[in-house]
């Protein structure tokens, strides 16, 4: 046991995700040794500089260090990644479970590509991991051991919620969870404001009010959300109005055509 805590925790990549999980990991205090790995130098200065991690150059020295090994890098270099460790380790690779981030790729097409005998977890954390209120759904393939499947629980709990779902749900999960669709809400909702008289600050002060303090309102509290709609928008006020007046125009249709877009590009990774 005493061997395996010494062993650390390794990414492959060294992009934005994996940033947001540093800064999430040293504000819980995160205390096992973690590596770093990327073909890209000045990211592995920037990332040993802001946050005290070791960093490893070579592929092949950073995954036979790793006790778990986390796939960071975008959907598109995943295969053509793990086709290179395969390769170059003729079967010897030493960690036996690893953990893809890359939206898309089936833990079918993981096995594969690499040709070891590695369990496979995949993990789609988000960015807000940053400040410690993210949300990772995982799930687990079948060779997965259980003791691992804890470790791995943890280690995303340390950052967030953790819901485990099943792989069929991943891409419909990976459209709907991003951080970047109340980013995107925030400054519609805070430029429309504008548009009808507020200046910028205090446009995103309602705005993020509306979106945030109203979200954390069902979540924290036990009413449910029927309830808080008709609570906050009454019949024939101007809440009411303003919803109506958005349905009308089609911004149901709107989410609903954003997500499906989403899905479109999600299965175009699944189908490489």
């Amino acid at each position: 046991m005493k061997a395996a805590q010494s062993k650390p925790t390794v990414f492959l990549g060294g992009g934005r995700i994996t940033g947001a999980l540093l800064a999430g990991l040293r504000l819980a205090r995160y205390d096992r040794p973690i590596v770093v790995h990327d073909r890209h130098h000045s990211k592995l200065r920037q990332l040993h500089r802001e946050y005290g991690v070791a960093v490893e150059p070579d592929l092949l020295r950073a995954v036979e260090r790793a006790h778990l090994l986390m796939i960071t890098v975008r959907p598109d270099e995943v295969r053509g990644l793990l086709q290179q460790i395969g390769d170059t380790s003729r079967g010897k690779i030493n960690p036996k479970i690893a953990v893809s981030l890359a939206a898309g790729i089936p833990l079918a097409h993981l096995r594969g590509w690499m040709g070891n005998a590695v369990g496979w977890a995949r993990a789609m954390p988000s960015p807000v991991a940053r400040v410690g209120r993210g949300l990772t759904a995982l799930s687990f393939g079948h060779d997965f051991p259980l003791k691992a499947r804890l470790e791995v629980r943890d280690f995303f709990a340390r950052v967030g919620a953790v819901l485990e779902i099943p792989e069929r749900k991943f891409d419909a999960f990976s459209v709907t969870y991003s951080s970047s669709q109340g980013y995107h809400a925030l400054a519609g909702l805070a430029e429309a404001a504008q548009t009808v008289g507020l200046d910028r600050r205090t446009a995103l002060t309602a705005a993020a009010h509306a979106l945030g303090d109203g979200i954390l309102a069902w979540r924290e509290g036990s009413a449910t959300l029927d309830e808080l709609l008709h609570e906050a928008a009454t019949p024939g006020g101007i809440a009411a109005a303003t919803l109506a007046s958005m349905d009308k125009s089609g911004y149901k249709r709107a989410v609903l055509r954003g997500l499906q877009a989403g899905m479109k590009r999600a299965r175009r990774y699944t189908k490489q």
